[in-house]
């Protein structure tokens, strides 16, 4: 045969091969990602609709919960959720490594250590009022946001048993019953929001009082799946066993709490600055909507990197260091292609965007004018993916956004008089910043290191089940 045409074919059959391992792998991914994508955008989702509620009350109150659920809420979330991705490391590796009863000890002591940190965040809360004051907010919209935060505890204990839960179930490929719920209380708040406040006239009780009832109903669900009896290779009952080796968890809890808070507080920053603006509730609601939005899509990227967490720990505490490196190159590329597809409707509808969340036309006006900067935003917020690694891209993370986007944003913000366009601009800086710097790191990563790095955790921390015993 001629030597030429077998090229051909074995180009071909490799090729062929190929295709055929990626769409494999998108396969293993999706089965993941899809409803923990399902699970954040309707979790998150709930935010932005309360928003849309309150911002239609008026300009003040919208710039008082925005100032609240972009500063202290998304502060203790970032904590809760940056500290519950060491239980999904820890659950996807021993699942991979078959040791499935470490799954439910590791969720019990994620319950001790977050509840525990909740508590501590819960002066945050209480003093909102004078803590946004003394940073120099307008008192107004500090009084109303004071009062905000308080309807906001309930929700944030409901949290830290959705994180968390969310974590366990997804390594074992079991959290579509977690996007179902998730997916269930979304339509419940949208209505429930609708009676609460277009209808009974409510105002602020009625959009937190629904925000309240629906978290809860989540958990209520998860909880009855757990201890129903749909995951008994995994939840054997509470147990003792969970006071074991709380510390080194605890240590790397609060790595990946870091890693991941940093790149949200970053936000928070921003808004904050934009509150020493003139004119600044307009400011400050024009931003934190546009804000809203990209945290919004980066739920679905959480998605994709909780999917990217999962097949990579799963074929770590299995031994298999190329596929989890392939698994990582096709999460990353299907991850891109999303941005491409939602910087493209950022820009086809971002004439309208305003409109959902305020009837004020100087809001809506100025999320026209940030609209461009907002959909390359969406495109570049593809985010930080770890494997494994949280203490270096917590490092990353900081030089990114606080060594290099916040200054970046304050010169051109305020020196430059470029107002809230400046402060995004250094914060799209910091940004691409961020994504080159983890793009190299990962494409260095030494994987077969991590291989051996996770057998070492699994080991050093394996207790026997009673089965075994």
């Amino acid at each position: 045969m001629d030597e030429k045409l077998l090229v051909g074919l074995n180009q071909t059959k490799n090729g062929g091969e190929l295709k055929e391992r990626v769409w494999v792998e998108l396969k293993k991914i999706w089965r993941t990602a899809f409803p923990a994508s399902l699970t954040k955008l309707t979790s998150f989702g709930m935010f932005v609709i309360t928003q849309a509620f309150i911002g239609h009350l008026s300009k003040v109150e919208l710039a008082a919960y925005s100032l609240i659920q972009i500063i202290t809420v998304r502060f203790a979330y970032g904590i809760l959720l940056g500290m519950s991705s060491a239980t999904e490391t820890l659950c996807g590796q021993a699942f991979g490594a078959k040791q499935y009863h470490m799954m439910g000890i590791y969720l019990q002591r994620s319950w001790i250590i977050n509840f525990g940190a909740q508590t501590v965040l819960l002066p945050i809360f209480i003093f909102a009022s004078p803590i946004l004051k003394f940073l120099g907010e307008e008192e107004d919209v500090a009084n109303q946001a004071g009062y905000i935060s308080l309807w906001f505890i309930p929700v944030l204990y409901a949290f830290l048993f959705n994180v968390t839960v969310q974590k366990y179930l997804q390594a074992q490929l079991k959290n579509m019953i977690i996007g179902w719920l998730s997916a269930i209380s979304f339509v419940l708040h949208v209505l429930f929001s609708w009676i609460f406040v277009s209808k009974l006239n409510w105002g602020i009780p009625g959009a937190m009082t629904s925000m309240i009832i629906t978290n809860w109903f989540v958990v209520f669900g998860e909880i009855v799946y757990i201890f129903g009896g749909w995951c008994p290779k995994t939840w054997k009952g509470f147990t003792i066993d969970c006071f074991a080796d709380l510390f080194p968890v605890l240590k790397l809890s609060i790595s990946s709490a870091v890693m991941i808070c940093l790149e949200l507080w970053y936000y928070a920053v921003l808004v904050l600055l934009a509150g020493y603006m003139p004119n600044a509730t307009t400011a400050i609601s024009a931003f934190s909507i546009c804000l809203n939005i990209i945290a919004w899509e980066f739920m679905l990227c959480l998605g994709f990197f909780s999917s990217a967490s999962v097949r990579v720990s799963n074929e770590l505490g299995n031994g298999n260091a190329k596929a989890a490196k392939f698994s990582m190159k096709v999460n990353v590329s299907a991850s891109l292609l999303l941005g491409v597809i939602f910087w493209a409707l950022c820009l086809i509808f971002s004439h309208r965007i305003g409109y959902l969340f305020s009837n004020d036309e100087e809001v809506v006006k100025s999320v026209l004018d940030l609209s461009v900067l907002l959909s390359f935003s969406v495109f570049l917020n593809r985010g930080a993916v770890g494997a494994g690694r949280q203490s270096i891209v917590a490092y990353v993370n900081t030089c990114s956004f606080y060594l290099v986007g916040v200054p970046l944003g304050v010169l051109l913000g305020y020196l430059f008089h470029l107002q809230v366009k400046g402060i995004w601009i250094g914060m799209i800086i910091g940004v691409v910043m961020q994504t080159v710097t983890l793009g190299y790191l990962t494409w260095k990563t030494d994987w077969d290191e991590q291989v051996k790095i996770a057998t070492e955790r699994l080991n050093r921390w394996l207790l026997r089940s009673s089965e075994e015993s």
